[in-house]
């Protein structure tokens, strides 16, 4: 442990200090990382508080800060592990060989940090550099990279959980405001405001793993030194709570609008792909394109220059798809995770 830094910034004595001077120490981190290293660090800190009774936090924390860290050593635990996955998690070029590294496993108790962020106490990552690429490369390239595909996934998927998140908001808001003035209206609103967070925690798993935006995977830190009467009071006042009502509202339109895009160039592209193979079994050797419900005649010589436009289209879908999943995983985490 690095007792310098320790002294300088002073041992805390309670779970609440440790956590504000773990938050402290990543304020420039990123949110999602922040939260998760917030509800580890407290879940920890208060089972070893919870299984030696007789003691004090002050005791229990100046033992603890030996094998779990103290806030600072678990802040650079957290900041080396989130850099060491992003690098394993990156996708290599075909081109370039990757060099494996191998982290090793921290100490017992940080390796719980680190087990956190990364599933497992050593990871590989990939140092090697990343080759300068043509631009007619980076453009066919796209059909390599799998965050296309999850982001095409995500638009095609996203208008089912738009109605969903928005039925669900409009439908909890409505029950819960209705039913304010009778006793079951207040346990219902509190398990409807729980929901929302639950849900939000949900989409972020659905944004990490097809958009590749970092996002929270551990539920909100909530601070349990406060009455459950101000921890509901809190649900209720924080604008974070209201902001993924807000994400939830949007989904409808933009999910919507996703599916109707990704759906209509896929389809286009395709049909102009299969235009050579329809020539040959269309009547009298000529494949036609309906226009305002009329067919268009196209010549057979045609066709192979509609399957290289079908071939254009369908690329530029991917890198179209690759924006919006960059777009919304932005908007998803300004709007779902406490900045």
């Amino acid at each position: 442990m690095n007792e310098q830094t320790t002294a300088g910034a002073g041992l805390p004595t309670t779970i609440p200090q440790y956590l504000a001077q773990l938050r402290a120490a990543l304020h420039d981190a990123d949110p999602a990382m922040v939260q998760d290293a917030l509800y580890d660090a407290e879940e920890y800190l208060r089972s070893e508080l919870a299984a030696q009774p007789g003691r004090s936090e002050a005791e229990v924390i100046a033992d603890v800060a030996g094998s779990y860290g103290a806030p600072e050593e678990v802040a650079e635990i957290y900041r080396e592990t989130e850099i060491t996955v992003n690098r394993a998690l990156r996708t290599p070029s075909a081109s370039v060989r990757p060099i494996a590294r191998v982290v090793p496993a921290a100490e017992p108790g940080a390796a719980a940090a680190v087990a956190a962020v990364a599933g497992s106490a050593s990871v590989a990552a990939t140092d090697a550099p990343v080759p300068h690429r043509s631009a007619l490369a980076r453009f066919f390239g796209v059909a390599l990279e799998p965050r296309t595909y999850g982001s095409l996934f995500y638009m095609l998927l996203s208008m089912a959980t738009g109605i969903f998140f928005f039925m669900w908001v409009v439908t909890g808001l409505s029950l819960s405001l209705g039913m304010m003035i009778l006793i079951i209206g207040i346990p219902l609103t509190v398990l409807f405001f729980g929901s929302v967070r639950g849900l939000a925690l949900l989409e972020g798993r659905l944004v990490e793993v097809l958009l590749g935006e970092r996002m929270p995977r551990r539920p909100r830190y909530a601070d349990r030194s406060r009455s459950w009467l101000q921890r509901i009071g809190d649900m209720f006042t924080d604008g974070r709570t209201w902001l993924t009502m807000l994400y939830f509202v949007l989904m409808l339109p933009l999910g919507i609008l996703y599916f109707t895009v990704a759906v209509t160039l896929l389809s286009l592209s395709l049909a102009f792909i299969w235009a050579p193979v329809a020539a040959v079994f269309a009547l009298g050797g000529s494949p036609g394109i309906y226009i305002d419900g009329e067919m268009l005649l196209l010549p057979v010589w045609a066709t192979p220059m509609l399957a290289i436009l079908g071939v254009v289209i369908l690329f530029c879908t991917m890198h179209l798809a690759r924006a919006v999943g960059h777009l919304h995983g932005q908007m998803a985490k300004h709007l779902l995770v406490r900045l």
